[in-house]
Order: structure tokens, then sequence, then C-alpha cells
């Protein structure tokens, strides 16, 4: 072995490297990403918690029982409402996480030991059923005799009832399931569509384009709809096999579902081409979608809590398409929710899409150079 030439093949590879922005910025990026990630965004011990309140009652009593839960920090009160049914909407169309409902006679079962207050949780994140459970180990108050004076205040650990909705049984495959079709088509969709025209640029198509009479728009709409057609197969077969080995349930209409699902192939397919008219090769292609995919994974709720994460990391999660994804369709497949009822996030996921392509045709230019 040379070592002479040996060396001078490292330091071509090395001033390469230097020369090539994208993978020195993957170099330091990415390590720079996950510490930060794993160790301030990612955090199974919840709290704030978006709570509705139902105090029925209307008493002291009543009213210091709703301060302690409050005090926990396990949740914060979002919606003052007047009935349960109130509270079961709004868990239904994900404005709530948990609602909390005293009753009427709150001071009569109180005195009585009897379930004071009931706690409804949306079970579809099972780690906010866990964490939502620790409102039960609140202390309520129980009046009882006493010889010396005619009535004292014990603290008893009180009846207060937690009822999961959606997943009572507390089934990971009903939670991770739906999730996995946001996961798997952003995965694809951004990678298919982030080589599409610097794959046509390496291997000589893009003269040929030129040529023709095509606009941007055309060739960039033409690149989009082959994939959005992949993509509903993909989400096609994921439910099948979702619901035939683990028995997800489809609460919701079908139609929503792929509706839902159409939005977000759009949204990762405009991704991926406003990637692709940045990228000078398919390897740096690769790079800038790996960059957007960690992100996407770890803040959009699929395997962390959103409710975990400190308030700068949910702003960036609610740049991704897959954040507003997983909303929809954990609402209409296990809440059994309609996308009219979840429009903002539907919204959210029409503008992204419009911003990404017009980005993506803004930046196309049918030049070699």
């Amino acid at each position: 072995m040379n070592w002479r030439r040996l060396w001078a093949i490292m330091l071509k590879e090395l001033r390469q490297m230097r020369r090539d922005r994208v993978t020195l910025g993957m170099i330091v990026g990415v390590p720079v990403m996950q510490l930060i990630l794993f160790g301030y965004a990612i955090n199974f011990n919840l709290r704030g918690l978006d709570a509705g309140i139902a105090d029925q009652a209307h008493t002291s009593g009543s009213r210091a029982l709703v301060m302690d839960m409050l005090a926990t920090g396990v949740v914060k009160p979002v919606l003052v409402a007047d009935t349960p049914q109130q509270l079961m909407d709004a868990l239904r169309r994900g404005r709530i996480s948990v609602g909390i409902v005293v009753p009427p006679d709150f001071e009569r079962r109180r005195s009585e030991g009897r379930q004071v207050a009931q706690v409804l949780v949306d079970g579809s994140d099972t780690v906010v059923q866990a964490a939502a459970a620790q409102l039960a180990q609140v202390p309520v108050q129980r009046a009882l005799p006493d010889a010396r004076a005619p009535m004292r205040s014990t603290p008893r650990a009180g009846p207060i009832d937690v009822v999961g909705f959606y997943n009572p049984r507390r089934i990971t495959a009903v939670n991770i399931v739906p999730g996995l079709i946001g996961l798997i088509l952003t995965m694809t969709m951004v990678m298919f569509t982030s080589i599409a025209i610097v794959r046509e640029r390496e291997r000589g198509n893009m003269e040929l384009l030129i040529a023709t009479p095509l606009t941007r728009s055309e060739l960039m709409i033409g690149k989009v709809l082959p994939y959005a057609v992949i993509g509903l197969v993909q989400t096609t077969l994921v439910l099948l096999l979702g619901v035939w080995l683990f028995h997800v349930p489809v609460r919701g209409s079908a139609l929503d579902v792929y509706v839902a699902a159409a939005l977000l192939i759009l949204a990762n397919l405009a991704l991926g081409l406003m990637i692709s008219t940045k990228a000078q090769s398919q390897f740096q292609s690769m790079q800038m979608t790996i960059f957007i995919l960690l992100p996407s994974i770890l803040l959009s709720g699929f395997v962390f809590p959103f409710a975990g994460m400190p308030l700068i990391a949910q702003w960036l999660a609610e740049v991704l398409p897959l954040t507003h994804f997983l909303r929809l369709i954990r609402g209409v497949m296990l809440r059994g929710a309609g996308l009219g009822e979840m429009w903002i996030e539907v919204l959210v996921l029409i503008a992204f899409i419009v911003l990404m392509m017009a980005v993506a045709i803004l930046r196309f230019r049918k030049r070699l150079d």
C-alpha cells in the first residue's frame, strides 16, 4: 500500500466534503439536533394537559376540589362547560384531553363517602391516560362528626373516578397504527419527490423536458400526482392490516380518513419537491430528507407526548404536517370526529401545501444551470 497515494485521496475527500455545505451541515446538525430534542423536548412526565371543567355543584367544597386538581400541575383549564356532554364533545374534537365533572349533589356525596367527581380522559393517547390517572389521588375533604365540634373536615383519599374513552384498555396498537399511516407516508412521499428533479438532471432527462412546451407548474404537478396515488394505496394497506391484525377501530367516516391522508400526501410531496429544487445531487436530497424526518418523528406526538414538550418545541412541531395529520387521523379513527370539527388542522395542511408548491414552482428553472 502506498501511503502517499492514500493520504492524497483522503485529502481529496475532505476537501470535497468541505465544499459540500449540506453534508457539512449534517455532520454537525444531526447530533446537535438529536441531543437537543432528546434532552429538552422529550418528556414523559406530562404536565399542563388541556382540561375542561364542568362544576355543576358550585359550592366552596367543589371549587376547592377543582383547585386541588389544578394545583397538581397535571391539567390546565382551557374550557368551562355546563354539562358533561359539552366536555365529551370537546374530547371528541380534540380540543381538550381531560374533562373534570363535579355533579350537582357533590356535598351529599362527599358526606356519604361516595364518588364525588369524575375525570374523563381521551384514551386515544395512552400516555395522557396514564398521566391523568394521578388526579384520582387528590384527597377529598370528608365531613365527619366530632364530639367537641358540630363538624370537622378530615382528609380522606377521595373517590374520584377516572374514565378513559376511545381506548379504555390502553392497547398500544390502537394508538400506534393510525400514527403509522402518517409516519409511513411522510417517509416515503418526501423521499420519492425529494430526488425527482435531481434524478432528471443526473440522468440527462432534463434536456428533454426543457425542449417540451411544459410549464413549470405542469411539470411540478405532474411529478406529484402519480406519487399521490401510491400514497393512497399505502394508506389502504396500513388500514387493512391494522384492522385485521390489531383490531384497530375506524369509528369515523372512511372518506374522512382518506381525505386526511390525501392532505398529508400532498403536503409531503410538495415539501419533497421543494427539497428537490434545492439539492444538487440525490445524496444531498436524501440528507435533507433525513433532516426533516427526525423532527417529524420526535416532535409530532407519534412517539413522545406532545403535551410534555417545552413551548418552543411545540411551536416547531406546529410547522410539521405530521403533527396536524396525527390530530386528524386519531380524531377520525379513534374518537369518531369529523373533519369539519377539526377544521383548523385541515386549513393548516392546505396552507402548507399551497406554500410549499408555490416555493417549489418559483425555485424551479427550466435550465441546466
